[in-house]
């Protein structure tokens, strides 16, 4: 018999993932930055210095695993393919900001450990926020739109529900098979919702962020505001990179502990191909099916 995940199965795939690792180590970082800035307030300088060196030590960290992060971006630009050329405009210009953030993410990263010019980490810096800000205004385009299209899929699934239920042609198994399968797609669409929304969260906080280096002003420099966004994006990063269940389409179910060596083959979003080999609930087409 199988053994049922724990939360500790889900934590050590979790922190497996170099996303998991940053997820935690950005929660280290901002929480760090809040306790600094509470610790001068109160008249605690040598603590106060302490939870900076762990702020600026977390910083630091999570720019040097994040090495080659960028070839994701370019990869993304090389081979996704969309429906219309206005998405296929958001994903080059998004995925191209994403690629120069993550490039000179490292190149500030060895500027701030003296490997390269020092005098070159605030304009690194500034290259990379610009680069993010605008991958996430492209991003969140992206994820608006499919939440509006996604809420009008859902709105007309309860209407085909409703036909069904109120009086159908169709014998009561056909029928309660179809329901089944609308009622599966509103569950598939609700769950994508609060991830898309999670999502426009996590970039609504970084580019809160980014405006430090782009524009900075007494609020978006302030240490609350910054731990505050960093905690939200690092936070509901979290839950959308937090292990669940793998269904396959035959209904196999895989272990969250055996899910570390799995090999995904993703489908390509806009196209609504099935070529996922597994996919959790995040995956789910449509049609709220594999």
């Amino acid at each position: 018999m199988a053994r049922k995940n724990d939360s500790l199965d889900r934590l050590v795939v979790f922190l497996a993932k170099r996303d998991g690792i940053d997820k935690l180590v950005k929660t280290f970082q901002y929480t760090s930055k809040m306790a600094h800035w509470y610790l001068l307030s109160t008249g605690s300088p040598e603590l106060a210095q302490r939870a900076k060196n762990w702020e600026v030590s977390c910083g630091l960290s999570r720019k040097c695993f994040r090495t080659g992060r960028f070839l994701t971006g370019f990869n993304a630009i090389r081979t996704t393919q969309f429906e219309n050329w206005k998405w296929q405009a958001l994903a080059v210009v998004g995925n191209s900001g994403e690629f120069v953030y993550f490039f000179f993410d490292h190149l500030t990263w060895m500027s701030r450990i003296n490997f390269l010019d020092s005098k070159l980490a605030d304009r690194f810096c500034y290259i990379s926020a610009f680069g993010e800000a605008v991958s996430y205004i492209c991003f969140t385009v992206q994820e608006l739109t499919m939440l509006t299209r996604e809420r009008k899929a859902e709105k007309q699934h309860l209407k085909e529900i409703d036909a069904l239920l109120s009086g159908s042609q169709l014998d009561k198994e056909t029928a309660a098979k179809h329901i089944a399968q609308k009622r599966a797609a509103i569950s598939g669409i609700r769950f994508r919702r609060v991830m898309r929304i999670c999502a426009i969260s996590s970039f609504a906080s970084d580019f809160i962020i980014d405006m430090v280096e782009l524009s900075p002003n007494p609020f978006v420099t302030h240490a609350v505001t910054l731990g505050l966004s960093g905690l939200t994006s690092a936070w509901t990063g979290w839950y959308r990179a937090w292990p669940r269940e793998l269904v396959s389409r035959t209904g196999q179910r895989l272990p969250v502990h055996e899910q570390g060596t799995l090999q995904w083959n993703h489908r390509v979003r806009g196209q609504g191909k099935k070529t996922d080999v597994w996919a959790s609930n995040e995956n789910l087409n449509n049609d709220g099916l594999l």
